[in-house]
């Protein structure tokens, strides 16, 4: 495999997970077990796709405190090449969720105000400059302003790299807007192609030609355990994803999905090839309590994609 260069832009953040011991009572104290870990999708992505073989570099701004030595550190686990702006006097933003017994979310919290400080000035910065010019993919997710998503597609245009997005949330998906049309990939779940299409419902067939009337040309949208879609400028397939037994956790799925399907994009693999390797990439991180599974390879994905079946093509 040829080692690929890879700037991710984004969150990277400390990320706490409530995972409920029983049945969920809402309005009551429920007992269950606390932890934390580095976050954030981006990074999520970036380390991913570090483990994967590539060299990847983050940039995302951090606070002078615990939770931004922590992100350091993860980055430094993974292979990743840590390239933060430090506030000193700020916190780092954090992402905390709550978890039903079963791995499913609950409900979150993002403290994400110190992204708000990643202005498209800092694209202008040479040694950033110089590092997107470099890159075979940029990847970024929707935890920037909406100015600077806008900056940094019209920084990257008209080159042979990949561009990508990775939503975040129905929330802040909305911010990619005024750049989609710029965008050679943006992976979603189904609330987030909602949230950017106004969509209320829609076939699992229907997201392509709904995503592409609003400017996007290329893109995924996963469904949990139920059908994804894929689409790029010429083509739309769709798979299913093998039926796991049991989740260790939700949290870094769609994150790996993303990771896998671009890994396999920079390698020249086709529309629905990608969409298996993503989707393998998410089974992985599926049977792991981390955002991040320590397992993912390039050597166990190959192995996991024996598992998923061939996608579907669609007219």
């Amino acid at each position: 495999m040829t080692k690929r260069q890879i700037t991710v832009l984004g969150g990277a953040h400390l990320d706490r997970r409530g995972r409920i011991g029983g049945m969920t009572v809402p309005g009551a104290s429920n007992p269950g077990t606390w932890f934390e870990e580095a976050g954030g999708g981006g990074f999520n992505a970036a380390r991913n796709l570090a483990r994967l073989g590539h060299r990847v570099r983050m940039i995302s701004p951090r606070g002078g405190d615990r939770a931004g030595e922590m992100v350091a550190a993860a980055a430094t686990a993974a292979g990743v090449i840590d390239c933060p702006f430090t506030f000193l006097d700020r916190n780092t933003p954090s992402y905390t969720a709550i978890l039903e017994n079963d791995g499913n979310l609950v409900i979150a919290l993002a403290d994400m105000d110190l992204y708000a400080l990643f202005s498209p000035r800092r694209l202008q910065q040479r040694a950033t400059r110089e590092r997107l010019a470099a890159s075979d993919l940029v990847l970024m997710d929707a935890n920037l302003p909406p100015e600077t998503l806008t900056a940094l597609v019209d920084a990257t245009a008209g080159s042979n790299r990949i561009l990508a997005g990775i939503a975040v949330s129905p929330a802040k998906v909305v911010r990619y807007r005024q750049s989609l049309a710029g965008l050679d990939f943006l992976f979603m779940n189904e609330a987030e192609a909602r949230a950017l299409t106004g969509a209320e419902a829609a076939a699992v067939e229907e997201w392509p030609s709904l995503l592409r009337s609003q400017g996007l040309s290329g893109g995924v949208v996963t469904r949990g355990g139920k059908a994804a879609v894929a689409f790029d400028r010429n083509s739309n397939c769709l798979a299913v994803p093998p039926a796991l037994p049991a989740l260790a956790d939700v949290t870094g799925a769609g994150d790996a999905l993303a990771s896998g399907f671009l890994a396999a994009r920079l390698g020249g693999t086709g529309l629905a090839g990608c969409l298996r390797h993503g989707i393998a990439a998410a089974v992985i991180t599926l049977h792991s309590p981390f955002a991040v599974a320590v397992e993912m390879s390039a050597g166990n994905l190959a192995r996991v994609l024996a598992l998923v079946p061939e996608p579907q093509m669609l007219s």
